[in-house]
């Protein structure tokens, strides 16, 4: 059987999986002197990721299918190209965590940053600090009512130290504040929080959202992002300071019942998107070119 070629811009867990693949050949990008003498090849299968220039869309067009990570880039590849939905699959970015039994790790980091185990656990990171929001972030915390919480933000230690100049704005988090630079096992937080907010003004699909519910976290994020496909309404935030994500916190907190509900609910929806089961879905496409 010939190989079916792959184009993408930017690499992702799924790619570097489907590389290893014997069926698969990675279409390189032809170089200046190459595009002046010979005529262009175009891959099966086209990854788009990043902006819809016009470099994207000659890829989209030429592509026998092209693949995006929500609906919402879907939606507007077929606005903008004028292509059938056939043409256009998406497959959610993917997830590839260790699964630890929770229990056992909070029992860890109870010890170590002296909580009690009965209390919740807030967590935000990200790449930029700035554009996903943690001066929100900060504000959401420092409204909430529910007495038995900490807050842990992990971060770069450039962006930790960025954040320490503005911290005396928000005393009510002041022994509440778990901060932590260039912190090895991030995907451990992930685990052992309750909660992960997330204010970002990006767009772009926020692949940490995807963590949080695979690691068992109630989710909040703003209606701008695509990533909102996969959360409930409860959890969309009008915009990035929406004034009601802190009666909602709330309202989880004091509800032990309805937090686990949902934080379940949050496992059943990222199992989906397990790095195995993607690869899956990969296949079935490739399949019927």
């Amino acid at each position: 059987m010939s190989k079916k070629t792959v184009y993408f811009k930017s690499t992702n867990l799924l790619i570097e999986e489907i590389k290893k693949q014997n069926n698969i050949e990675i279409l390189k990008e032809p170089n200046s002197l190459i595009k002046l003498f010979k005529k262009q090849t175009f891959p099966d299968i086209y990854f788009h990721s990043g902006i819809l220039d016009e470099k994207a869309m000659k890829y989209i067009k030429n592509s026998k299918i092209t693949i995006s990570n929500s609906f919402s880039v879907k939606n507007l590849i077929i606005q903008k190209s004028k292509l059938s939905s056939e043409k256009i699959e998406v497959i959610y970015p993917s997830i590839n965590i260790d699964y630890k039994n929770i229990d056992e790790l909070k029992e860890k980091y109870i010890e170590k940053f002296d909580f009690f185990p009965t209390t919740k656990l807030i967590f935000f990171t990200a790449k930029n600090f700035k554009t996903s929001g943690i001066k929100e972030f900060l504000e959401i915390c420092s409204s909430i009512t529910y007495p038995d919480f900490r807050v842990i933000i992990a971060g770069s230690k450039q962006q930790i130290a960025n954040l320490n100049f503005s911290l005396t704005k928000y005393s009510k988090l002041k022994d509440k504040l778990i901060l932590l630079e260039d912190y090895k096992n991030i995907d451990e937080l992930f685990l052992i929080s309750d909660i992960f907010i997330l204010p970002t003004q990006n767009k772009t699909f926020a692949t940490n959202i995807l963590k949080a519910m695979f690691c068992e976290c109630v989710v909040f994020l703003p209606i701008n992002n695509d990533a909102k496909e996969i959360i409930d309404v409860y959890a969309s935030m009008e915009r990035v300071n929406d004034p009601s994500t802190a009666f909602k916190i709330d309202a989880v907190l004091y509800d032990d019942r309805e937090l686990n509900k949902i934080k379940i609910e949050n496992k059943e929806k990222a199992m989906e998107c397990i790095l195995e089961n993607n690869l899956n879905k990969f296949n079935q496409i490739l399949s019927q070119i």
